[in-house]
């Protein structure tokens, strides 16, 4: 008798359970998704460079050792024949230079996810398509900023100074952010298209003209006169020209126009075969 009355109670008690409530997500594609999971790709690389030995060599040592070898090396002699003070030409090159480096082993760190099958999987994953490479060149932003911060500090100790308050301060430090911006969608593209040594061969050679003939290393009428010109309007002495405004003298308004079409040039002509060779990368691997 007391197991037929029982049944009633079990079966009031299955029949009045209360529906969990359904909580609506963004979709894939939404713009909120892909801001959400590009910073998400970003932190995963952040945290596999700073783990990485090599990385932090090359995003703090090496640029602050090259500052201070120049400073040792060139830094009197270049001041006493232009009458300009060295360092705020070689500050802002070395971390030009290490805002190119580093975003060449960036791309090298893309083969090696595309051979590892890496990039095919978070094809297959509920992820933003567009989040892999947007979070990318902000983990790249981010390490040119840290990059940056580091080789001030450095040359602040050899007697770099910032001169024009704290809004010029702020700008100067963010042209090599918006420098490397734009040389990391050039490298992207052409990482998509190129084996790794052959990548390394032509950006190397880049790299090493632009560092050696622009404004930071000496001042444009230290060159020939046939190459001033050359020299003179090459993204890196732009960049550099502009920086050293904003921290010391000189000229400010034009070399930054001629910094910012350089920079968006290379983004409107290599943002579309960035994103296409990533597509594909991530489909074939």
């Amino acid at each position: 008798m007391s197991v037929v009355q029982e049944i009633p109670s079990a079966t009031f008690v299955m029949s009045t359970r209360v529906p969990l409530p359904v909580v609506a997500t963004p979709s894939e594609g939404a713009l909120s998704t892909w801001a959400r999971h590009s910073v998400i790709q970003c932190g995963r690389l952040l945290r596999v460079w700073s783990r990485d030995t090599m990385t932090t060599v090359q995003t703090l040592l090496y640029p602050a050792f090259t500052l201070l070898m120049f400073r040792i090396v060139l830094g009197d002699s270049i001041t006493s024949a232009t009458g300009m003070p060295s360092v705020y030409g070689t500050v802002p090159m070395i971390t030009l230079v290490a805002a190119m480096a580093g975003a060449i082993v960036s791309a090298l760190g893309f083969k090696v996810e595309k051979a590892a099958g890496l990039l095919g999987r978070f094809q297959t994953m509920p992820i933003h398509r567009a989040a892999g490479l947007t979070g990318r060149l902000l983990a790249e932003a981010v390490r040119v900023l840290v990059t940056t911060l580091f080789v001030i500090v450095v040359g602040v100790a050899i007697g770099f100074r910032f001169w024009n308050g704290f809004w010029a301060s702020l700008a100067m430090i963010a042209m090599p952010v918006l420098f490397g911006a734009g040389f990391a969608v050039l490298v992207t593209a052409l990482a998509t298209i190129s084996e790794g040594v052959m990548l390394i061969n032509i950006l190397g050679t880049v790299n090493t003209l632009l560092m050696f003939f622009n404004s930071g290393f000496v001042p444009v009428f230290a060159y020939p006169r046939w190459l001033q010109a050359t020299v003179e309007n090459q993204p890196m002495s732009t960049a550099i020209d502009a920086m050293r405004g904003l921290a010391w003298d000189g000229p400010v308004a034009a070399p930054l126009l001629k910094t910012l079409g350089w920079v968006v040039g290379a983004v409107v002509l290599f943002a579309y075969p960035a994103v296409r060779g990533y597509r594909r990368a991530a489909e074939s691997s």
